[in-house]
């Protein structure tokens, strides 16, 4: 057997950033292994995706999803990639996952974190920044990360989070309620040229 072969292959494009107690780099881990029963925290982000008219982007995860399968959410979730800039991560995440460009791209919520656990007992433990941006065109999502998809009034979904949250993820609640106490996204997003 030659060296090389003894040595394990890491996958840099699915690495996920570990963080200590005071959300700094403190090393990497495969995506797959972070998430488990005993999740350390690590970097993601979340975004919220508006039409021209306003409306919110909400995705239904794909029922093959290991985290909250078959939920309602927000537009789409990611992890940067070692060196990876975040708001670079979500331009590729929002392309990968929804097959969209957007524009626009703000932080609405820079200090975003959460840890919630599934039924099944696996655990979300992410300092998580949210991000807001204006989509081009419709969404395309690739169906093994999104089975369903809608254009939403940002009230009405402000509302579901309140009145049924056992609906949706825990991070999108969540966040909705860290929006509801913050400035509304559209006010943040920069308007359309058109």
């Amino acid at each position: 057997m030659s060296p090389q072969a003894s040595v394990p292959l890491v996958d840099v494009d699915d690495q996920v950033v570990l963080l200590d107690a005071d959300r700094q780099p403190c090393g990497t881990a495969p995506r797959l292994s972070v998430h488990d029963h005993d999740t350390p925290l690590h970097l993601a982000f979340s975004s919220y995706i508006f039409d021209e008219d306003g409306r919110l982007l909400v995705t239904r995860r794909a029922l093959e999803k290991r985290t909250w399968p078959g939920m309602w959410t927000n537009s789409c979730c990611g992890h940067p990639r070692p060196g990876e800039r975040i708001e670079t991560a979500a331009e590729r995440r929002i392309a990968q996952e929804l097959g969209l460009v957007v524009t626009d791209l703000r932080c609405a919520l820079p200090d975003f974190a959460y840890r919630a656990t599934a039924a099944d007992g696996l655990v979300e433990n992410e300092f998580c920044p949210v991000f807001v941006a204006r989509a081009v065109g419709e969404p395309n999502p690739d169906p093994g990360e999104v089975v369903e998809w809608r254009w939403v009034e940002w009230d009405d979904y402000r509302v579901a989070a309140e009145r049924t949250p056992w609906a949706l993820s825990p991070w999108s609640v969540e966040q909705m309620a860290a929006f509801t106490r913050a400035t509304h996204p559209l006010a943040i997003v920069a308007p359309a040229s058109h």
